[in-house]
């Protein structure tokens, strides 16, 4: 890159980054400007712009106000205070985001449940929320039902498109006179904080069940300016958003990039990727927000006559992986790409202001003194950072693979608010870093930096394993297996075989047109080192996921290579046929009795 790219990158970048942060520059845990009050406050300003097209429906901030102003007015009704909390097991629908911004104009939490949980989970999230009171639709409703080992308390389910056929459930009515569309008073939430609880967010339970992350207000401004200001978005832009209303990505990031500059949010229901480019360009959509698995899935499908048919100037998101990223922004015309990596919980966040493929963010070292992000040296076998002689950790140095931790200070970027488990929330916190007495919020992923101070993502802790030994990164081994043709999506992991150390690689493949399982594995031989090249091979026609597209692992753990637990074929590369070989019963047996030397 020549000199005068150099500048004009570094120009970017310095843009991006003072738009942000100007965007949250008077964010204050003590201040009584709460999230609600942002929100009335471009209500006024943009009265009768269209905030919200959904299925067919327009909404203009007044009347989405109107209809925030109705849940407000129901908690009344039922006598909810200040500090109390409602659980929302919903869809995403046009109700949304006013149902949790009605209820914080009157002091009510609410927490958002995954409308795709079932039995267990569903039953734990719900019991964890401490809500008496559940706000659900006719569709959400029947998952209730797989709740088989009861509540720890009774719970009141509110039905917001109740029939007469509801008789077991009570009705909330949006529609009529009998509940007034005026603004409760701003005294109604007196002596309330920006660092006092407004939403209730959960983690994805990858590798569990889910947690919930406390997201005060002072968080929920941070999330919604900060991506207002970093996405240049303005009064003419309609975000288009896909993603579930109850994680940060979709319902605070492309929710404020929408509704805190003037835009029009273009909301649907579940991600579509056969009608995804007719819906951006029916409606002229300017932006939109992904997470890194759904531009997967359009880069996996077949050419579309609208996939260049479009307006689109920008896609923001995480999780792009570098492979993704160098086929979909020039196959789909993207102007820009603006990658950003945070977690719900955590303090830790950074952009990826300038386009960097394959970055998640960047942190140019004559700025390093202003952000308090650091890699840590870290173990992967004790899953422990490694400390030196006077007990502190070690930092990593240029392009070595650490965990990402951040300084936990009483402001509105370092906050840390943990999760409603205080154990949870303590098991997150990282002491006596860089000196003695210091707390850093760890992340759990293993990144490594750049000299020029680019980040890139490299596992999460607990994915990488040892083999040989050597670590093995499962989203590195991933991105080489994508790469394969046929491959639509792959899942590495490490399994245990008896009487050896470490795991040994595994990976679980979707295959697609044109895949042939007796190339892939010179491909891998290629692209590899030899720990690196997984074992096992298990074909399955879907990758479980989360409700926010991030591959599930624990269940393909648990199963192994076994054929008695696995429906699918499974294959093993045998070190004798220098080829895959279909798992028998006898094969597995050989296997684990150590018969093979890999």
């Amino acid at each position: 890159m020549g000199p005068v790219a150099r500048i004009a990158r570094e120009m970017r970048f310095l843009d991006g980054l003072a738009r942000t942060l100007w965007s949250v520059r008077k964010i204050d845990p003590d201040s009584d400007v709460l999230i609600c009050d942002d929100f009335e406050q471009e209500v006024d300003k943009f009265a009768d712009h269209t905030a919200l097209l959904f299925e067919g429906e327009r909404y203009t901030y007044r009347q989405l106000d109107a209809l925030a102003n109705r849940f407000a007015a129901w908690g009344d009704a039922q006598g909810l205070k200040a500090g109390d909390t409602v659980a929302l097991f919903l869809p995403n629908r046009a109700e949304y985001v006013p149902a949790w911004m009605g209820l914080a104009k009157i002091g009510v939490a609410s927490a958002l449940i995954n409308n795709n949980l079932t039995g267990v989970a569903l039953a734990h999230c719900l019991a964890i929320s401490g809500a008496d009171h559940v706000i659900t639709d006719q569709e959400t409703i029947q998952a209730t039902g797989t709740i088989r080992a009861g509540l720890p308390r009774p719970l009141t389910y509110w039905l917001i498109d109740a029939t007469a056929r509801d008789s077991a459930h009570r009705a909330l009515d949006l529609r009529t006179p009998k509940i007034a569309p005026e603004r409760p008073a701003r005294g109604r939430r007196t002596g309330l904080k920006a660092r006092d609880v407004a939403l209730y967010i959960y983690t994805s339970g990858t590798t569990g069940l889910p947690k919930a992350a406390k997201i005060t207000h002072m968080r929920a401004q941070l999330y919604m300016r900060s991506f207002a200001g970093a996405t240049k978005a303005n009064a003419e832009d309609k975000i288009y958003c896909v993603l579930p209303l109850y994680h940060a990505t979709g319902g605070l990031c492309g929710v404020g990039a929408a509704l805190f500059k003037g835009g029009t949010l273009v909301l649907r229901r579940k991600f579509s990727a056969t009608h995804f480019w007719d819906d951006v360009a029916e409606h002229g959509c300017t932006i939109f927000v992904y997470i890194g698995e759904l531009c997967r899935y359009l880069v996996n499908q077949p050419p579309h006559p609208n996939e260049r048919a479009h307006k689109l100037r920008l896609a923001f998101g995480n999780g792009l992986r570098p492979e993704v990223w160098a086929e979909f922004q020039p196959r789909f015309g993207l102007q820009r790409i603006l990658e950003f990596y945070g977690s719900t919980e955590g303090n830790v966040s950074m952009f990826n202001f300038d386009g960097q493929p394959g970055a998640i963010g960047r942190v140019p070292p004559y700025l390093r003194r202003n952000f308090a992000v650091r890699l840590v040296q870290f173990d992967i076998e004790s899953e422990a950072p490694v400390r030196g002689e006077n007990g502190l950790c070690l930092l990593c140095a240029a392009g070595e693979v650490g965990e990402a931790v951040g300084l936990i200070k009483d402001d509105a970027r370092h906050n840390y608010t943990g999760y409603a488990d205080k154990a949870a929330s303590e098991r997150k916190i990282l002491r006596d870093v860089i000196e003695p007495g210091d707390a850093w919020f760890r992340t759990g992923d293993l990144m490594r930096q750049d000299e020029a101070g680019y980040f890139y993502f490299v596992d999460r802790i607990g994915d990488t394993f040892r083999w040989k030994g050597e670590n093995v990164s499962t989203t590195e081994v991933a991105e080489i297996v994508a790469g394969y043709p046929g491959v639509d999506e792959a899942n590495v992991y490490g399994v245990k075989i008896a009487k050896l150390d470490g795991r040994a690689g595994m990976v679980a493949i979707t295959p697609g047109e044109g895949f042939a399982l007796g190339g892939l594995r010179d491909h891998l031989a290629r692209e590899l080192p030899a720990y690196a090249r997984p074992l096992f091979v298990r074909l399955q026609p879907a990758i479980e996921t989360t409700g926010t597209f991030k591959y599930r692992k624990l269940d393909l753990v648990r199963d192994g290579f076994d054929p008695a637990q696995i429906e699918q074929a499974l294959y093993f590369d045998h070190p004798d046929e220098q080829t895959y070989v279909r798992i028998t019963p006898e094969l597995y047996a050989q296997i684990q009795s150590g018969a093979f030397r890999h």
